[in-house]
């Protein structure tokens, strides 16, 4: 079995689940280098994405295209934007598809990762979320079932904030606390890695949610 809407929103609401304690976390740590609303602008686009019903859809194209529209809609901040950049990539090379191999995923987020790129001007060691997101993609290559793809993409992320946390911030308004930033997790990997964490339980949800239905 590969990865179908059921799995995407369940690991939407366990993400959303995750943002009750997450939120004031990723706040304090953007007060630190920005704006100190990391936390609630997150936690405004998984509202909204977990508002997004999803009864009746098979497409995974779709169903990511409907959650890049949410996250869009639910903040003009940079960060969402890329979120929002990221995944309706992933949606237009999904579409029409009920169901997508795990090994496949790894070149869908490398392709996400590339537009992110190239949406929002950060280069890959710039310390943002395209670190983060390129540790995961190259992380679950040659993975072909759900819990090593779990288990490599937390670790992954874990690993993308030890080996960038001596380094500066060089994009964002983190960037002019260049030297401040230095021992300090960037906000934008953070917002990626913690609720990543919540996708440990994405399978066996989307199991019970099928098991419920029949």
């Amino acid at each position: 079995m590969g990865l179908t809407v059921t799995h995407i929103a369940a690991g939407v609401a366990l993400a959303h689940a995750r943002m009750a304690t997450l939120e004031q976390e990723l706040n304090a740590a953007d007060s630190r280098l920005g704006d100190g609303d990391t936390g609630g602008m997150l936690r405004r686009v998984l509202d909204l994405m977990a508002a997004q019903r999803m009864d009746g859809i098979d497409d995974v194209g779709v169903s990511l295209g409907i959650l890049a529209k949410a996250a869009a809609a639910a903040t003009g901040s940079s960060l969402g934007t890329l979120l929002a950049t990221g995944l309706l990539t992933m949606s237009k090379k999904t579409k029409g598809r009920t169901e997508v191999p795990w090994s496949e995923l790894a070149p869908l987020l490398e392709q996400a990762r590339d537009a992110v790129m190239a949406r929002g001007g950060a280069k890959l060691g710039d310390k943002t979320v395209v670190d983060a997101l390129d540790a995961v993609s190259s992380a679950v290559a040659g993975a072909g079932d759900q819990a090593a793809i779990r288990a490599r993409a937390v670790a992954a992320c874990d690993e993308a904030l030890v080996r960038f946390r001596n380094e500066p911030c060089r994009m964002g308004r983190a960037r002019m606390y260049a030297d401040k930033s230095i021992g300090m997790d960037d906000p934008g990997m953070l917002a990626f890695a913690r609720p990543s964490r919540a996708s440990v339980g994405v399978v066996r949800e989307a199991r019970s949610a099928c098991w419920t239905r029949q």
